[in-house]
């Protein structure tokens, strides 16, 4: 079943926990590189755009083309935070941190 557009916003800012500048910082440092594919750099150069193209988070003033990749961000998340388990098993503290993971 697909989320509605209006769980799906609010699940996006409830996932993405950094400023659009603060994001954009990560991905200019060379441990975003490591932490992620390009695939996921791309993601993230795209959630600054929808960041900083709607401030305020007004559900009326995102595009479809903003909710199919919020929608994409949430179901990622879900699932990266399903693996966390296994992840605090096998990486050091510095490691998680390193990679931005939200174990600590």
């Amino acid at each position: 079943m697909v989320k509605a557009r209006e769980e799906v916003i609010e699940q996006f800012h409830e996932e993405v926990n950094m400023t659009a500048d603060e994001l954009e910082r990560w991905l200019e440092d060379p441990k975003s590189m490591k932490a992620g594919t390009g695939v996921g750099i791309e993601s993230g150069h795209k959630i600054v755009e929808i960041l900083r193209k709607n401030p305020d988070g007004d559900p009326e003033k995102y595009g479809d083309e903003d909710v199919e990749h919020m929608r994409k961000v949430v179901s990622y998340a879900k699932r990266h935070l399903a693996q966390e388990g296994h992840l605090k098993d096998t990486k050091t503290r510095e490691e998680l941190e390193d990679t931005k993971s939200t174990i600590r």
